[in-house]
C-alpha cells in the first residue's frame, strides 16, 4: 500500500470517528430534550386521566389501569433524566482517556445501570404487582467465578429485556454484555449507560450481525455475560409463520418442521448465538426461559392483563462450554433442541391468553 493510501486510509477512518460522534452527541441532545418536555405533558395526563377517571374506578372498584400506566410512564421518564445527570457526574470525576478511566466509568456504569433498573422494578411491583419466582433460585457465590456466559434468553413480554438485566446485575452479579435492537438508542440514558460497557445494537453501524456479536463475544472475561434474545423479538402467530416459511426459503426443511412444531416461541435465528459461541469457546452457555409476561403482546393486551394476576416464574439451566457441540452445523441443531425445551416449558406454565401457534 503506498503512502497516499496509507493517509487516506488514515483521514477516513479519523472523519468516520468523528461524524459517528458528532451523530451520537446529536442524538443524545435530542433523547434528553424530549424526555425533559415529555415530563410535564405526562405529570398532566396523569392528573386529568385520575380525575375523569376516578368516579367509574372508586364505583366499580376499577384497577386504576390508565392512572397506573401514567404512572410509570412518568417515573420512567424521570429515572431516565436522573440517569444521564449522574451519568454526566460520574464522566467529570474520570474525564480523561486511557483504559484505567474507561474501567473506572465502565464500573459506574454497571452499578448505576443496577440502581436504575431496581427503582423501576420496585414501581413496577407496587403499580403491576409484578413478582418474579426463579426456579431453581439463582446461585450465591456459587458460580464459577472464572468462566465468562453466553446467556439465551426467551423473548416474551413487555419490559422483560430489562427485568433480565436488572437481574443479572443486583441477583446474581454478573456483568451483562448485552445484543440489544438499535431502536434502543432513542432512550438516551440507555444510549449514555450502555456506550460505557460492552455492547452490540443490531443492526450494526458496520459489518453484518454476526461479526458485531462475534467482537463482543470475543473479548468476552468473567464475570462478563453476553446477553442475547435469539428469537429477534416477541412471540405472536404471525411471525411463527413468516419465521417459519424463511426457513424453508433458505432450504432449511427439517429445521423448519421442528420450527411448526413449537407452540410458544419463535425458532432462533442462530447467526449471532452461533457467532458469540464460536468467538467465545471457554464460556459456559445458560438458557433462560420466563412465562407471565408473554400474555402482554400488544398494548390492548396491557390494559387487560395489568396489573399481573400471578408471578412472572423464570427457570434457567447452565450447559458447561466442554458440553457444547463443536461445529455451527451441529450447534445450530443443539440450539433447536434447547429451543424446544423452552417452548415445553412455556407450554406448562401458560394461561388460556398466552399467545400461541
Amino acid at each position: 500500500m503506498s503512502g497516499e493510501a496509507r493517509v487516506a486510509r488514515a483521514f477516513g477512518r479519523a472523519f468516520g470517528r468523528v461524524g459517528g460522534a458528532l451523530v451520537t452527541a446529536g442524538r443524545r441532545v435530542v433523547g434528553v430534550g424530549c424526555v425533559v418536555a415529555l415530563i410535564p405533558v405526562v405529570a398532566a395526563v396523569v392528573v386529568v386521566v385520575t380525575v375523569l377517571g376516578a368516579p367509574v374506578s372508586v364505583a366499580g372498584r376499577g384497577a386504576w389501569r390508565a392512572t397506573r400506566m401514567g404512572v410509570f410512564a412518568l417515573v420512567y421518564l424521570v429515572v431516565d433524566l436522573v440517569g444521564v445527570l449522574a451519568a454526566g457526574g460520574q464522566f467529570l470525576r474520570a474525564p480523561l482517556p486511557g483504559a484505567a478511566a474507561r474501567e473506572r466509568r465502565a464500573r459506574g456504569a454497571y452499578r448505576l445501570l443496577g440502581r436504575l433498573l431496581r427503582v423501576l422494578r420496585r414501581v413496577a411491583g407496587r403499580l403491576f404487582r409484578l413478582e418474579v419466582e426463579v426456579v431453581p433460585a439463582l446461585p450465591a457465590g456459587g458460580r464459577r467465578p472464572d468462566v465468562p456466559l453466553v446467556v439465551l434468553v426467551r423473548h416474551a413480554g413487555l419490559g422483560d429485556s430489562f427485568l433480565l438485566l436488572q437481574m443479572l446485575l443486583t441477583e446474581a452479579g454478573l456483568l451483562p454484555c448485552t445484543v440489544l435492537k438499535g431502536m434502543l438508542r432513542a432512550d438516551p440514558c440507555l444510549d449514555v449507560l450502555l456506550g460505557r460497557v460492552p455492547h452490540c445494537f443490531l443492526p450494526p453501524a458496520r459489518g453484518t450481525a454476526g461479526e458485531a456479536v462475534a467482537g463482543l463475544a470475543a473479548g468476552l472475561r468473567a464475570p462478563e455475560a453476553l446477553v442475547i434474545f435469539p428469537e429477534g423479538g416477541n412471540f405472536t402467530p404471525g411471525r411463527h409463520r413468516r419465521a417459519v416459511a424463511r426457513l424453508h426459503r433458505l432450504g432449511r426443511h427439517r429445521q423448519a418442521a421442528r420450527a411448526a412444531r413449537l407452540r410458544y416461541v419463535l425458532p432462533p435465528r442462530d447467526t449471532g448465538s452461533l457467532a458469540a459461541l464460536a468467538a467465545a469457546p471457554d464460556a459456559d452457555v445458560v438458557f433462560v426461559a420466563h412465562a407471565g409476561l408473554d400474555v402482554i403482546a400488544s398494548p390492548r393486551a396491557a390494559w387487560s392483563f395489568l396489573p399481573l394476576r400471578r408471578p412472572v416464574r423464570a427457570t434457567w439451566w447452565r450447559v458447561p462450554a466442554a458440553d457444547v457441540p463443536r461445529g455451527d452445523a451441529a450447534r445450530s441443531e443443539w440450539l433447536m433442541a434447547q429451543w424446544e425445551r423452552v417452548d415445553r416449558w412455556a407450554a406448562q406454565q401458560a394461561v388460556p391468553a398466552t399467545p400461541h401457534a
